[in-house]
Parts: structure tokens; C-alpha cells; sequence
């Protein structure tokens, strides 16, 4: 009986110390199945099998270390070394909070001293007159920077691996939270509220663990694109820098933005339609459509329509950039192309001129500005799993 009881006691302390974070990190196989209820409870409940573990295996290590020879110990002793080792990794390397960290100094600088190349990607958001700019391969490591923009706070998120940043508000039901990096679902970065002690996805706000399960934050708008465009745009934007502390860290996302990082979870698959290619994902109204990032490329411009609403996704000048937006003005529905000589867009309609802020610079609708759309550069993988109903937009 000593025996079984300590191998059950073994048993109890190792496997659910070890599925705990193995369902909501990147192993492999971990990701596929629907474990976020059991990796939740795990998370919460783990000091009872903890407790129940070290009281099954109390009496019988006692009396094997005791009074049995010396094999029998050490028979008994590497289980519980094992447990030691598994416990140590489990806490201290392979939680997400502790492979990717916060910053600890949030530093934003005007562009007069910026010191971030202009050619890199950036998440770009705009309050109340007020823009800040966040290099995707700063917070793409930290994968949160929480701030305030214009008076309101943000919180900025990126996740490498499903390639696509976020904005939200950190309010839930009135009141701040801090949050902090907790795991992965679905291969998408995961968040704990600090009072509520719920579980957030990334990718669409969404609580999936918790007392708030079912509940959404506030998503705020946000645009990707290189950091040069959005000076174009918001020449008096803030732009956050380096945090000396983890500039190694930063090492590791270098070619993040073009694709080509070594990594095989975030390095892109160049051709159409596979797991990681690059695709720009809209919703609107519950519908969604992914475009082909290939296929923009082509084009430049598309004009298309989605659950009836004209939209136009277009590339800016610098074929790197993309904004998209509801294509009409007042009851006009216009139909746009591109003019490179110019580096504007200009609708057929009335060959007015447009720039990459959606604003009309010159012709019949000087002065009126189209309505942006929230748009996602993201993997195909990642836009596909959170949003199957999507259809693909092919080029005719």
C-alpha cells in the first residue's frame, strides 16, 4: 500500500503540474484541442493536488528513506527529485510571465528624437487629437505595453504568433485592470485582468476562462503600418523606444516585420492561402473576408463589398502600409484606383483626389473624408480559427 500510495502521490504532483501550462503554451500538440476549461481550473485549483500529492507521498518517502536499503531510496528519492525539476521548470521557465516580460521603462519620444528606424512596422493609435506609435517588434516580445493616449487609457497587445496587434480598452465593468501575460489559446496570446483573475484572447478580446466568460473589452481603432507612413500622417506623434533591459529580447524579433525570422512559428509562408501566409482580415456586421496579402500586392487597391457595405482596402504608396475604409460619401457608393504619378488614390466617379488618410485633397469631394474600417494583417491560420466563417476574396 506504501507503494501505491506513493506512486499515486507522484502521479497527482507531476501531471497536473505539468498540464497546467502545457495546454496553454506552445508544445507541441498543445494547441489543438479545447483545453482552456481544464487548463483554467488547473491554474486555479493546482495547491489542492499540490496539498493532496504531498500527503499521500509523506508517510511512505518517511519510511523508505528511514528504514529500507539503499536502492529502495534511491528508487524513492528520483520520483520526488523529478517532481522537483518538473516543479522548477514549470513555474519558473516555461510560464509565459516569465519568458516575456513588461517593460520596465516606457519611454515615448517625439520624432525629433526618435531613435526607432522609420522602415519598421508599427501599431498606430489616435485619441482625442493624440497619436502614439509602438514598433511591432517591441511589443511583438512584450506582447502588452498599457498606456494612455489622448486621456484614455490603452492597452496595446501584439501576438507573433497568430501576427496581428490589438488595442482595447483595460476596463471591465467600469473599473482599470492591469493584466498580465498568462498563456495561449488557439496559438493566440492569452491575458489575465488583475481582479476578475479571467482569462482574455488577444486576438479578439474575448473572455474564454472565468467569472467574465463570453465578455468582450472595447476594441479601440488601431492601424499597422511602417512607422515612416504614420509620421506622414501624424507628424506630431509619440513613438515608443527600446527598453534597455531587454534589447536582447528585441534581437530575437529581428525580420519579424519582413517575415523572414527564423522562427517556425513566426516566419511567413510566402505563397497564397498556406497556414502562415499573410492574409488582411475585415469584419463587418458578423461578416468576415480575408484578402490575400499576395494578391494585394497585385492589385494595390480593392474595391469589393462585404454583407453589402462598399468597402476599399488599399496599400499606401509605400507597398507596405494598408488602410481600408467604407467606400461612399453621403449616397454615393465610388469606385477608386490608383494614382502612382501622384501617390494618391482617385475615384472614377468624379476623379477626385485622395490621400492615405482617406481624406480628399482636390476635386468634387475636397475636404470629405471616408470612414476607416478596422483592418488585420494576420496569419491565415489565425484569421481562419477565430473567424470560420470567413470567405476569401478572390481576385477576378
Amino acid at each position: 500500500m506504501r507503494a501505491i500510495f506513493f506512486t499515486l502521490g507522484i502521479l497527482i504532483l507531476i501531471i497536473p503540474e505539468i498540464l497546467r501550462v502545457y495546454w496553454i503554451m506552445p508544445f507541441p500538440g498543445s494547441q489543438v484541442d479545447e483545453r482552456i476549461a481544464a487548463a483554467y481550473f488547473l491554474y486555479n485549483y493546482i495547491f489542492l493536488f499540490r496539498i493532496a500529492g504531498i500527503l499521500l507521498i509523506i508517510s511512505p518517502f518517511y519510511y523508505y528513506m528511514k528504514k529500507r536499503k539503499r536502492i529502495q531510496k534511491i528508487v524513492v528519492l528520483l520520483p520526488v527529485l523529478l517532481y522537483a525539476v518538473i516543479f522548477y521548470l514549470f513555474n519558473y521557465k516555461f510560464l509565459a510571465e516569465k519568458m516575456f516580460y513588461i517593460p520596465e521603462h516606457k519611454v515615448l519620444l517625439d520624432t525629433s528624437s526618435n531613435k526607432i528606424p522609420t522602415s519598421q512596422l508599427v501599431i498606430g493609435v489616435e485619441q482625442n487629437g493624440e497619436a502614439k506609435a509602438y514598433p511591432v517588434e517591441i511589443i511583438g516580445y512584450h506582447h502588452q505595453v498599457q498606456d494612455t493616449i489622448g486621456s484614455t487609457p490603452v492597452l496595446i497587445t501584439y501576438c507573433t504568433v497568430c501576427r496581428t496587434g490589438r488595442a482595447f480598452s483595460p476596463f471591465i465593468q467600469g473599473k482599470f485592470q492591469h493584466f498580465r501575460l498568462v498563456g495561449m489559446d488557439h496559438f493566440n496570446a492569452m491575458f489575465e485582468d488583475e481582479t476578475t483573475k479571467s482569462w482574455w484572447r488577444q486576438v479578439n478580446g474575448e473572455a474564454v476562462a472565468g467569472p467574465m466568460k463570453g465578455n468582450y473589452l472595447h476594441e479601440i481603432f488601431s492601424q499597422q503600418m511602417t512607422l515612416a507612413e504614420w509620421i506622414s500622417i501624424y507628424p506630431n506623434t509619440r513613438v515608443l523606444q527600446r527598453d534597455s533591459s531587454f534589447l536582447k529580447k528585441y534581437e530575437g524579433l529581428e525580420k519579424f516585420d519582413e517575415g523572414t525570422i527564423d522562427s517556425d512559428l513566426e516566419r511567413r509562408d510566402t505563397g497564397s492561402w498556406q497556414k502562415k501566409s499573410w492574409v488582411v482580415g475585415i469584419s463587418i456586421h458578423n461578416s468576415s473576408r480575408a484578402y490575400d496579402w499576395n494578391d494585394l500586392l497585385k492589385l494595390k487597391l480593392i474595391n469589393d463589398t462585404i454583407n453589402n457595405i462598399p468597402i476599399l482596402l488599399s496599400l499606401h504608396s509605400d507597398n507596405i502600409s494598408f488602410s481600408a475604409w467604407k467606400s461612399t460619401v453621403g449616397d454615393s457608393v465610388l469606385i477608386f484606383t490608383r494614382n502612382d504619378s501622384l501617390g494618391r488614390m482617385q475615384d472614377l466617379q468624379t476623379n477626385s483626389l485622395w490621400n492615405y488618410s482617406g481624406v480628399c485633397e482636390g476635386g468634387y469631394f475636397k475636404g470629405k473624408q471616408l470612414q476607416p474600417i478596422q483592418a488585420y494583417q494576420e496569419f491565415w491560420h489565425s484569421w481562419k480559427g477565430f473567424h470560420p466563417a470567413t470567405t476569401m476574396f478572390k481576385k477576378q
